[in-house]
């Protein structure tokens, strides 16, 4: 579904990423990790149309994107959850819901059941402003919103810093519904290593702006998945 070729990006004159290679399968995660500063959310960012990349080639679905903005991203299907949720807090839990349509066609412009089946705490705070909720329930939003936008790729930056542990569970278990529908890609970047390799079924492993390591959940124990990012 994702294909990522030879990217790179630069911030200035800095160069942040090094012929970047990513594929992400339909109904599968794909875990992208390695230390903080490596260049784990500037490819998130690069991908979703947030920060422009400065080189390589990206495809969702087999069709070409050239330089996406964030819009025409969002419009390709893909939907990006980053870092600190980002939700607007002085709009209620159902305006920050409905942001996600403007980038659907205006028949498709509704906030399925679904999501709150997925996130039933949303429900019930719909008149809450956004800036009054927990983290937790902040991070529910967030990726509820991602969600609306019926993605074909999922991009998580962290989404279990700063959450309450049995928040963490629920989103793993949203998280893990997402991949069993088989609908979408899901790439998660991920600091807390037992819920990212939990739910991987692949890991792409950087360091200083490269892919050092590709490998398939078979291929790799925890044990040796810990010693490869601690070099």
């Amino acid at each position: 579904m994702l294909e990522v070729e030879n990217l790179t990006l630069h911030y200035g004159q800095s160069q942040i990423l090094y012929g970047i290679d990513l594929h992400a399968s339909v109904g599968k995660v794909t875990a992208v990790m390695g230390t903080n500063g490596v260049g784990k959310t500037s490819l998130l960012k690069a991908i979703s149309g947030r920060h422009p990349y400065s080189g390589g080639t990206l495809r969702v679905d087999g069709q070409p994107l050239d330089h996406p903005s964030a819009f025409e991203a969002a419009r390709a299907g893909i939907a990006y959850v980053p870092q600190g949720r980002e939700i607007f807090p002085l709009m209620t839990v159902q305006e920050n819901l409905e942001t996600a349509f403007a980038c659907l066609p205006k028949g498709d412009r509704t906030v399925p059941e679904e999501i709150f089946r997925l996130f039933p705490v949303l429900l019930d705070m719909k008149s809450r402003r956004g800036g009054d909720l927990s983290g937790g329930q902040q991070q529910q939003l967030a990726i509820a919103r991602a969600l609306i936008t019926r993605p074909r790729v999922l991009l998580l930056d962290e989404p279990t810093e700063g959450i309450q542990p049995n928040i963490i569970q629920q989103i793993g278990r949203t998280i893990s519904l997402l991949r069993e529908q088989g609908e979408m890609a899901i790439v998660l970047v991920e600091q807390n290593f037992d819920f990212a390799y939990g739910l991987a079924d692949a890991f792409v492993v950087m360091t200083r702006g490269t892919v050092k390591r590709r490998a398939a959940k078979a291929e790799v124990t925890a044990d040796a998945m810990l010693a490869e990012l601690a070099l």
